[in-house]
């Protein structure tokens, strides 16, 4: 087996998985939960309990984002000045034709400075999504289960758990664990970050988890593929069961597991993959 195991675990968090009422305080729910998360996330601390002796680093990423966002509906305005929904899409030519338009005018430059860029880019189409992983909030926190089973590793190992935050910049959507999706030039935070990615180069085989294989798993791990040596992909290990996609993206996740494929990455379920004998 290789000497050096890591696991990258992209954005366990509550906001994200459909958790039974036992694990939401009072008050509180999932804003954006993926069909099928809670078991993905119970399905991936059983197996970091059982292989945690092998796994030499973990890093666990984390959405991370303020109401005032880009991405959430209190940034927009429809033509008449009312409310944008949640899972609209925008695009710049909407935006000149004043269809959609940022509740504070001031922004409107930077706006479509944005959507243009992301349109060239090709990746994606803006989404407004609900308010999720908003910094202090129960959302935000990781899943209850894969939280304690982080704790365990870290006393057997005695070492820390990584966490990356990512999506505190509000002018630009921020799926992957490397970079954002449009960089700002101004914040260093939405650059590649080249400290992670060492990090993870290092790993001979990089364990991969988390939400959702749409959007943030996917987008991280193509960046990764992208940015890390030459032949590295085939280090990549995706535990297809421990991750799913947002409802109404299924083609998105087959049409990345398709491209994984054919760059040599690997696919395992948690039951399979056993890091010794």
């Amino acid at each position: 087996m290789p000497s050096s195991i890591q696991l990258l675990v992209i954005d366990p968090q509550n906001d994200f998985c459909d958790l039974p009422p036992e694990y939401c305080p009072p008050g509180t729910h999932p804003s954006l939960a993926v069909t099928g998360a809670h078991a993905q996330m119970q399905r991936l601390a059983r197996w970091l309990r059982q292989q945690g002796a092998h796994i030499d680093a973990i890093t666990v990423t984390l959405d991370s984002h303020q109401r005032f966002d880009i991405g959430h509906p209190g940034f927009w305005i429809d033509a008449d000045g009312g409310e944008v929904l949640p899972f609209t899409n925008i695009t710049a030519a909407q935006v000149r034709a004043a269809r959609y338009l940022p509740r504070e005018a001031g922004s409107l430059p930077r706006v479509l400075g944005y959507l243009d860029a992301l349109e060239r880019l090709g990746r994606y189409t803006h989404m407004v999504w609900p308010v999720h992983c908003e910094l202090g909030s129960w959302g935000h926190g990781i899943h209850a289960d894969l939280l304690a089973a982080c704790g365990a590793w870290q006393l057997e190992r005695q070492r820390a758990v990584r966490h990356v935050l990512k999506g505190m910049n509000p002018f630009t959507e921020h799926y992957s664990a490397l970079k954002a999706e449009v960089e700002d030039a101004a914040d260093p935070s939405t650059a590649l970050d080249t400290a992670l990615l060492e990090q993870l180069a290092q790993a001979e085989l990089l364990v991969v988890a988390g939400e959702a294989s749409s959007h943030c798993v996917r987008a991280s791990v193509e960046h990764l593929v992208e940015h890390l040596p030459a032949g590295h992909a085939r280090r990549l290990v995706l535990l297809t069961d421990c991750m799913g996609p947002v409802a109404g993206f299924e083609s998105a996740e087959q049409a990345f597991f398709g491209d994984m494929l054919a760059r040599g990455v690997q696919f395992a379920t948690s039951g399979a993959l056993k890091l010794a004998d």
